[in-house]
């Protein structure tokens, strides 16, 4: 068994990285990249040089090409201390054009061309656009830059090498007071009165590393931090991982008392503070309220996650699919080619050939007009704007596991122990309820854990159609705006999910039935 499930777990990794290969070859090799700028405002208001540069830098923002501009690297010489500072600010004025340089900057010029030329890159110079004379048109100040298409191999070895990180205590530049990490049974920022263990630091990014709330799961920790890409429109900056788990809706506000002393009503969520350098001293409200670098929080809210909406209508879906599709297929199958055979198999039939949009927008109307919330709403929203997406959720698999449990049945029925059985004198029912139950629900079971776990990545139709703020609407909502981070991350969590919901299902068929082994039989 071991084995097997470490076989099945190695060809289920490969797997996933090659998905992920696969969606980055689609994205960033075969689809236009010009498709990022349909909704730009700016890009459309840009010309010449400068809508050059724009669009440059915009690739090298959502990940098709590395982009450095000649400026960076003059930077890059004088902070390694290459030259010095007067040096620079000579060498990395450009002329209009090439033949304008001065010799210093010719200099640099050519060393920055033979530098990323030879490293596989291609050089580009924008001249200076004259509109007449000594005038420059505008946008078109001159410009030296060189970029280089990001290879697959390289990219999908970055994004798994970069995935799993660990909080360094070396992670600031300039801190307020020594590197250390500190321990204690009294959180302070409960006052230091209250039981309330912590791990809190100073030169980490996060400046608590553990903690208690009272926010499920109650003990979180920031020392290992799991990325599946930074997201570029949706939630700009943020993780995907990240945008999935943080709560949403509207400010919970309390009295939180600062580390400077400042007690303010605020939504201020201090054990999340991260490090931004020099961000206290940036804003004076800054200054009131910390007393370092660490002030970059996030906020209570009181609404779930996105993960936390799925979760909640696609298990609440897939409980009542179990308990009404497995006795209904029960009964169709006992009762074959009768009327209730007939009306379930014209359910099933109306599930398969009608488009699934077609019956979510059907069921939408027919809830509307019954007063049913159509849409959530995180602000005011009751109990009852769950019931439309979970309704529209189950039906479709009620049909389908009426369908196959009435299928494996009848095949069960037909069997030759069955057969033995009657001639045996057992009854229908215990034929049915020790024998051909048991046997038919296998295939069933084995779907179980997939179905449990697909709730965690949400239903794209029925979550767009209702606007139900969790993970199956994130990834329309990214393609939409073609925001590649946020697409590769949820596929590959997609993935993920799928790998490991097969192996839970075979875990769970081997229970159940102990005639099936997955250990290698000696021969």
């Amino acid at each position: 068994m071991g084995k097997y499930l470490l076989k099945r777990l190695l060809h289920g990794l490969f797997s996933v990285v090659a998905v992920v290969a696969l969606i980055m070859l689609l994205i960033y090799s075969l689809m236009d990249r010009n498709l990022i700028f349909g909704q730009d405002s700016l890009y459309s208001h840009l010309a010449n040089n400068a809508k050059t540069i724009y669009t440059y830098e915009q690739w090298e923002q959502f990940g098709y090409l590395d982009y450095v501009a000649y400026s960076e690297y003059i930077n890059s010489l004088a902070n390694s201390g290459e030259i010095s500072d007067s040096v620079r600010e000579d060498a990395v004025v450009l002329g209009r054009t090439a033949d304008k340089d001065s010799a210093l900057t010719k200099k640099y010029v050519e060393s920055f061309y033979d530098y990323y030329e030879s490293r596989g890159y291609t050089v580009k110079r924008l001249n200076a656009v004259m509109i007449s004379g000594n005038k420059v048109a505008s946008g078109g100040n001159q410009a030296l830059f060189a970029y280089k298409d990001i290879p697959l191999f390289s990219r999908v070895w970055k994004y798994f090498s970069g995935m799993i990180t660990f909080d360094d205590i070396n992670y600031a530049e300039n801190i307020v007071g020594d590197r250390k990490l500190t321990f204690t049974l009294h959180d302070p920022l409960y006052g230091g009165d209250k039981f309330a263990p912590a791990i809190y630091a100073n030169g980490t990014k996060n400046k608590y590393l553990l903690y208690f709330d009272s926010q499920f799961p109650y003990i979180h920790q920031n020392i290992i931090t799991i990325q599946l890409g930074q997201s570029y429109s949706v939630n700009k900056g943020i993780d995907v991982l990240r945008t999935m788990t943080i709560s949403q809706g509207a400010y919970v506000k309390s009295m939180i008392t600062y580390p400077t002393g400042l007690v303010e009503n605020s939504a201020d969520n201090l054990h999340t503070a991260s490090y931004v350098a020099g961000s206290r001293d940036a804003l004076i409200t800054n200054t009131s309220r910390f007393v370092d670098d660490y002030t970059n929080v996030e906020t209570y809210k009181n609404g779930m996650s996105k993960i936390g909406y799925s979760f909640i209508t696609g298990i609440i879906s897939t409980l009542l699919a179990y308990l009404v599709g497995i006795p209904l297929g029960v009964i169709m199958a006992r009762n074959k080619d009768k009327l209730v055979d007939k009306l379930g198999s014209l359910y099933v039939i109306f599930i398969i050939a009608v488009p699934s949009l077609a019956y979510i927008f059907l069921f939408k109307a027919i809830g509307g007009k019954l007063g049913l919330p159509t849409t959530f709403d995180l602000t005011s929203g009751t109990i009852a704007m769950y019931v439309l997406p979970i309704i529209s959720l189950t039906l479709p698999s009620v049909a389908g596991l009426m369908r196959w449990l009435r299928r494996f049945m009848i095949d069960q029925m037909n069997s030759d122990y069955v057969k033995f059985a009657r001639s045996g004198g057992l009854t229908e029912n215990e034929i049915f309820t020790k024998h051909v139950l048991k046997n038919a629900a296998i295939p069933i079971i084995h779907g179980i854990p997939g179905n449990i776990l697909s709730a965690l990545v949400g239903a794209i139709i029925t979550e767009r159609v209702y606007v139900v703020p969790g993970t199956g609407n994130l990834l329309t909502t990214a393609i939409n705006k073609y925001d590649n981070g946020v697409i590769v991350g949820v596929s590959f969590f997609y993935a993920m999910l799928s790998i490991i919901a097969i192996i839970l299902g075979d875990i769970l068929m081997a229970m159940v039935d102990p005639r099936i082994s997955y250990t290698a039989k000696s021969r």
